[in-house]
């Protein structure tokens, strides 16, 4: 099965943006953002594989195995060049396509990526993947969110449309085994080969919330020289709904420099 995704003005000269979604998400979490967005900037949003409309599409796996995936899907869009957005798992997605076709990637707007140290509040995300109605959602939401912040409960109807698919949570628990490590009795996550991405050239942005309950922000030290790093204060995980201005902001800065 192919990956879902839904696209918007192709038919344009310029060079779309791809959007990659984190873990447990779907890609309609991105509305806040393409709100804030020129709408005549031409689009591809995916559902990563084993979410969403894609619950069922090849590419399951750790963060390379989607990038595969996502790739390979772009390339069979006919697509040439493009920019990439990716938060959490997605930022991890879209780092290793980065490093797979840096001569393709115009820039790279990464939000609190997965990847960039061992640290991971896998606990909160097992809570996250296994929920599936409003109620429970919420709760594992408001753990990813600083203190204070609330998830929208538009989103929460969708997301939980998503998570009563026949083997939706089953899927999900597949894929965050497939990225955590087990290392002298402590759980972590797999890391990215980080001292790689400094020679591949792509304009990067890195953004993460001071108050990430899932990631810890000092993993933003992590990143390779000339990329522009924003500490967004008391932002928690989920900058998406938490610092859609901010995320928007970057992610156009990036689209008009390339």
């Amino acid at each position: 099965m192919t990956l879902f995704a839904e696209v918007r003005h192709l038919s344009s000269a310029k060079a779309p943006l791809v959007l990659l979604h984190g873990f447990g998400g779907i890609g309609v979490a991105w509305e806040p953002v393409l709100r804030r967005l020129d709408p005549d900037l031409p689009l591809v949003v995916y559902d990563l594989p084993g979410h969403g409309c894609s619950l069922d599409a090849d590419g399951v796996g750790h963060a390379g195995v989607m990038a595969r995936a996502i790739l390979g899907d772009i390339d069979r869009r006919g697509i040439s060049s493009f920019h990439l957005c990716g938060h959490s798992m997605g930022g991890a997605i879209a780092s290793l396509i980065a490093l797979k076709a840096a001569d393709r990637v115009r820039s790279l707007t990464l939000l609190a990526p997965g990847g960039f140290g061992p640290e991971i509040n896998h606990e909160a995300l097992r809570r996250y993947g296994s929920a599936v109605e409003i109620d429970e959602l919420a709760l594992a939401l408001a753990a990813m969110f600083a203190s204070g912040s609330v998830p929208d409960p538009a989103g929460l109807d969708r997301l939980a449309e998503a998570r009563r698919l026949s083997g939706a949570t089953d899927r999900l628990m597949e894929i965050l085994r497939s990225f955590l490590v087990e290392t002298d009795g402590r759980i972590g996550q797999g890391t990215l080969p980080l001292t790689s991405f400094e020679s591949s050239g792509v304009p990067t942005r890195l953004l993460w919330g001071t108050e990430d309950p899932i990631l810890p922000v000092t993993q933003a030290k992590t990143i390779w020289t000339g990329a522009e790093v924003t500490l967004l204060e008391g932002a928690g995980h989920m900058l998406i709904e938490e610092a859609p201005e901010a995320v928007a902001s970057a992610i156009a800065a990036a689209v008009e420099a390339g």
